[in-house]
């Protein structure tokens, strides 16, 4: 068991490193050229920059059982069928059950960008965020101690 980080922008990434390091936890960081990450736990996976090349690389690196960190929906989606837990940045799992109606949500908001309409306002991340995502990724990773 692993933990796979979609770190491309992710808010979440120090966290998923201390704890990572505190369960002693195998941990892959996947990001693109564009981002200079360093960390003292884990491995740094930099690909090429690209449409999908990092989803591609945390795809063959995945297994059942793993854990991938992403607030990809069409990545997740990949993940699932691999048969591997996937956790959003605001502490959410993705599931079986909701990942159809995520990945709608997805298209008819494009649908929407593309015909210039607004159709929601994105939060600033807070602390409330990220501690929802520590309690998520703290209790999956004692689960799969037991």
């Amino acid at each position: 068991m692993k933990i796979i980080v979609d770190a491309d922008a992710s808010p979440v990434l120090h966290i998923v490193i201390e704890l990572a390091k505190a369960y002693q936890v195998e941990l892959l960081i996947v990001s693109d050229l564009n981002h200079q990450l360093k960390s003292d736990y884990g491995t740094i996976k930099v690909v090429d920059t690209g449409h999908d090349i990092a989803d591609h690389e945390i795809m063959g690196q995945t297994q059942k059982g793993d854990l991938v960190v992403t607030q990809d929906y069409g990545l997740a989606s990949l993940v699932l069928l691999k048969g591997a837990f996937v956790l959003h940045q605001n502490g959410w799992f993705y599931t079986t059950k909701n990942i159809d109606m995520l990945l709608m949500q997805r298209q008819m908001h494009q649908k929407m960008r593309k015909a210039s309409k607004r159709f929601t306002h994105i939060p600033k991340r807070t602390k409330d965020m990220d501690h929802q995502f520590r309690l998520a990724l703290e209790d999956w990773l004692k689960k799969c101690q037991n």
